[in-house]
């Protein structure tokens, strides 16, 4: 299940409010936060999922392409692990 704190703040990251056991129903708003409709919050849960996997894979691209690029300059897998927690 989405957190919908997250994708509350994926809309509106100065959006102020309390909500209540993930409950989309059970939001208030806060410190004159305009309120997000439930409608608009499902809408964009997909979205906010596809956007945090990419960052996921990107951050593991990320780290087998340092890898690699230590071990090209001569470093040992144990090197880079030690050194670098790859």
């Amino acid at each position: 299940m989405t957190d919908i704190l997250k994708v509350i703040q994926y809309i509106n990251p100065n959006a102020k409010f309390q909500i209540t056991d993930n409950d989309i129903n059970q939001i208030q708003w806060l410190d004159g936060t305009t309120p997000i409709s439930a409608e608009d919050i499902n809408s964009k849960i997909s979205e906010y999922e596809t956007v945090e996997a990419t960052k996921k894979i990107d951050k593991e691209n990320n780290k087998a392409s340092a890898k690699a690029k230590l071990a090209a300059l001569g470093l040992t897998e144990a090197e880079i692990k030690d050194t670098f927690g790859l």
